[in-house]
């Protein structure tokens, strides 16, 4: 059974992250790596988003989930899969678990959005709310498996989660080699770290030159802070952001292995930043994009990485947002 005792695992290797690829194969979609004049002009140089707003359940999450899923041994497959998570990794558990004909338990913070708990719902798992200031969601996790043969699917800290995750790194080299260039930045959204992780071990192969920043919320910032230490460090409790999709902690323990390692630099952006990227992506890119999906492009647009005459990437990791939140966030 895949546990939740993540100590006991070892970081992914690349190999890994093509062996996802293959599983992904026809589950995934290759999403595309897009490219604005307007946004090109503002940076004053060339930036490619790679947009998972597109992909099966509308994040990058279902790279993950699925890899993840589809390698449960057969004996606990009928036990089932509980994970815990805001929103996108939920929808990508429970889209996976739809498809390998697995039962799916949910724990997701009552005040997650409420798209995210009914595209959740309707991929057929079942919905535990908590309470994220005043409970423990792990523990919920452990109440609701104890006796059972259940398979924890962690949403970023586990080998399978990050190989997964890596496959939209192998995505982007494959993509800006295909146009004929050479990548100079990697801005990716940051949360537990395993996107970050993911392709910062696809580039480190692929295009060893990338600078990969991870990009967080400015009062979420545990991995930013936690590269400066080099070692993990934790969010103050009590701080708020827009940016549900990335709001955890402290960086995973398998993905701070791997990012300190292979990550430049930590870039932070307020929620102001993020509700301009936003609009930005509706006006002018025509893209729905949910906050934490947005942390790279408000980066890009603030200055926040040197873009002048060179070539960045950015993850635009999830399209899920409320459409009260969106609303509001365009009117200003």
């Amino acid at each position: 059974m895949i546990s939740g005792g993540l100590a006991s695992f070892d970081p992914p290797s690349f190999a890994d992250v093509e062996q996802a690829a293959e599983r992904l194969s026809g589950r995934a979609i290759r999403t595309p790596l897009l490219e604005n004049v307007q946004l090109n002009e503002i940076c004053g140089g060339r930036v490619l988003m790679k947009a998972e707003t597109l992909q099966r359940t509308g994040s990058f999450k279902f790279r993950g989930a699925f890899n993840l899923l589809s390698q449960i041994p057969e004996d606990d497959k009928a036990a089932g899969v509980v994970t815990c998570s805001s929103g996108n990794h939920a929808q990508g558990v429970a889209s996976a678990a739809s498809i390998l004909g697995l039962k799916a338990i949910v724990v997701m913070p009552e005040d997650a959005p409420q798209i995210k708990i009914d595209n959740t719902r309707g991929y057929g798992a079942e919905v535990v709310f908590f309470d994220r200031n005043k409970e423990s969601r792990e523990e919920i996790v452990a109440s609701i498996s104890a006796g059972t043969n259940m398979t924890f699917a962690p949403p970023y800290d586990h080998p399978h989660t990050i190989a997964g995750q890596g496959t939209c790194g192998l995505e982007i080299a494959q993509q800006v080699d295909e146009l004929g260039e050479t990548l100079d930045n990697m801005l990716v959204c940051c949360g537990g770290g395993g996107l970050t992780a993911g392709v910062a071990l696809a580039l480190a192969e692929k295009s060893p030159g990338t600078k990969v920043y991870a990009v967080e919320p400015a009062d979420f910032d545990d991995t930013a802070r936690s590269l400066a230490a080099q070692q993990r460090v934790s969010n103050e409790a009590g701080h708020r952001s827009i940016c549900d999709a990335i709001l955890t902690p402290t960086p995973g323990e398998i993905t701070f292995e791997i990012n300190r390692k292979l990550v430049t630099d930590g870039l932070r952006v307020t929620d102001s930043e993020v509700r301009d990227a936003m609009r930005f992506a509706f006006n002018t890119l025509k893209m729905v994009v949910e906050p934490g999906g947005a942390v790279t492009l408000a980066a890009v647009l603030n200055g926040r990485v040197d873009t002048k005459d060179k070539v960045t990437a950015i993850t635009l990791s999830g399209g899920n947002v409320d459409p009260a939140v969106f609303g509001s966030v365009l009117k200003g």
